[in-house]
């Protein structure tokens, strides 16, 4: 009975995180000021170099390189979301920007049509009926939600960096694509209004709502079009 009643109350208080948008957020603003901090002191300073001294014909190169290892997963879950012809697309993006771009430091296949995605594990689990779940916010990677989080353990098998087998070539890249992506987002700090923390919990899960459906969200202003204003 005892156990019974513990496994109950468990299962409640876990039923009841799952419905709360946020509540671990007094950990989560530690978290995140903790975030803010390294990015300041390491992060941000080693992308604005880098921007600096990196030519641009050679960052776009870079970017382009990132972003073809990433339709490998880009590519699988799309198949796995049901969306076959973008998940074709996605492959022979690959194919061609990993061959004729050679290695991908070329965009050849946006300019032939074949039309770049954004796809995650997370994604596919929300087409599955899977629910945000609480907000949370990881060291170092920054926002995310429990969904989100959980997606990260699977997802990490789906990159071709699995396939090299020099480990320190494998940090290289990661450590090139981190960099790329924050050399991508430098300055976005200057749009942030308000609370800060509450400013990038809002757009993180309004970002991934606009990924999840393909960058068709629900207006919630549809509803004055029936409204007549010059009464």
């Amino acid at each position: 009975m005892r156990k019974a009643l513990i496994f109950f109350l468990s299962l409640s208080y876990f039923s009841f995180l799952l419905s709360e948008v946020d509540p671990f957020q007094n950990l989560n603003e530690k978290t995140h000021n903790f975030n803010q901090s390294l990015d300041e002191a390491i992060a941000t300073p080693v992308a604005k170099v880098y921007r600096k001294v990196t030519p641009d014909f050679v960052e776009v190169g870079v970017t382009n390189f990132t972003d073809n290892i990433e339709d490998v997963n880009i590519a699988l879950n799309n198949l796995l979301q049901g969306k076959i012809k973008d998940g074709f697309s996605d492959i022979f993006r690959f194919t061609i920007n990993s061959t004729i771009g050679v290695l991908g430091f070329f965009d050849v296949a946006s300019s032939i049509g074949l039309q770049k995605h954004s796809e995650d594990f997370g994604q596919t689990l929300a087409v599955w009926g899977v629910s945000d779940g609480p907000y949370i916010v990881l060291p170092v990677l920054g926002p995310s939600s429990l969904r989100d989080t959980v997606a990260r353990i699977p997802e990490a098998f789906m990159t071709p960096l699995l396939l090299i087998d020099h480990d320190r070539t494998g940090y290289e890249l990661t450590a090139i694509d981190l960099l790329d992506k924050r050399a991508r987002y430098l300055g976005l700090e200057s749009i942030v209004i308000g609370d800060e923390y509450l400013f990038y919990r809002d757009a993180y899960f309004q970002s991934r709502e606009f990924d999840i459906n393909d960058g068709l969200i629900e207006d919630d202003f549809d509803d004055f079009d029936d409204f007549d204003f010059e009464d």
